[in-house]
């Protein structure tokens, strides 16, 4: 409706106080709309942060993380957030915070607690349901 009303020769500011929303955010419609016409009013996305992880590389992950460390290399029984960081970091050339990791571990169906994927019927450390 602002829109509308600018269109047909009033000032932004008259026609943005009739619609009820603010000058400035008129203004950018406008210059929107001078630029790209109705399509230019349609919501635009950034899309985000793209992903440090491909999908194979991610793919890759799935498979060391559901096999488990390997005591005599890796040095831990368990992975844990830092260990995981690290080893991607070695295999990807990939730095990730260990908050991204918690991420990545929660987007790809596993536990926080550990590497071992939610519906996995092996997993020895979450606690069992109570009888």
């Amino acid at each position: 409706m602002a829109l509308a009303l600018v269109l047909d020769g009033r000032k932004r500011e008259d026609a943005a106080r009739l619609a009820g929303m603010d000058r400035q955010a008129l203004r950018d419609w406008v210059h929107r709309y001078d630029v790209s016409g109705i399509a230019g009013l349609a919501d635009r996305h950034g899309g985000g942060v793209a992903p440090r992880l491909s999908a194979g590389q991610a793919a890759e992950a799935v498979g060391w993380m559901q096999a488990g460390p390997d005591v005599a290399v890796d040095k831990v029984v368990r992975w844990r957030c830092a260990d995981i960081q690290a080893r991607a970091a070695e295999l990807f050339g990939v730095g990730l915070h260990e908050r991204s990791v918690g991420k990545l571990l929660h987007r790809l169906g596993f536990s926080r607690a550990c590497a071992c994927q939610a519906t996995s019927a092996c997993c020895t450390c979450r606690p069992t349901a109570p009888n």
